[in-house]
């Protein structure tokens, strides 16, 4: 068992959706520092009071960490989360909208591109659609 596969290895990972959720988790992390690193940009640019650029910064990126910790069991939520957050970024952080803007396309990209490339999860062995596909050259009824 490694740290990027899992007790499953990478084609339990795969099936799984893990590359949408790491990439997902990923946009949120990177962004939760890009939140930490513009508190002092918003206090010297935008001459915000350090009270409230704090208390911003601090619930926008805990927000952006703790999504990205829900990515492993709750992607639907993540995914929903995550999106309000990328237009909270632009909306409350003045000194954000072009980085958010970018994070923005990045999350955007990421739900795109997990979509196409984490297969469709495909039914078990005892599921009703196991049985709708017969291997190649054999009968429907010798399964």
């Amino acid at each position: 068992m490694t740290a990027m596969t899992g007790p499953a290895g990478p084609d339990e990972a795969v099936r799984r959706g893990g590359r949408m959720k790491r990439l997902c988790a990923t946009v949120l992390i990177m962004e939760a520092v890009v939140i930490w690193l513009a508190i002092p940009v918003a206090l010297a640019v935008d001459h915000a009071s350090p009270r409230r650029a704090g208390i911003a910064g601090v619930v926008l990126a805990v927000a952006a960490v703790a999504l990205a910790a829900l990515a492993r069991r709750r992607l639907r939520w993540t995914l929903i989360g995550g999106s309000v957050l990328q237009a909270l970024v632009i909306a409350i952080v003045p000194v954000m909208y072009f980085l958010g803007v970018i994070f923005a396309a990045l999350w955007i990209t990421g739900i795109w591109l997990g979509r196409r490339y984490d297969p469709a999860p495909q039914p078990g062995p005892g599921s009703i659609g196991a049985a709708r596909r017969a291997p190649p050259g054999s009968r429907r009824g010798d399964l």
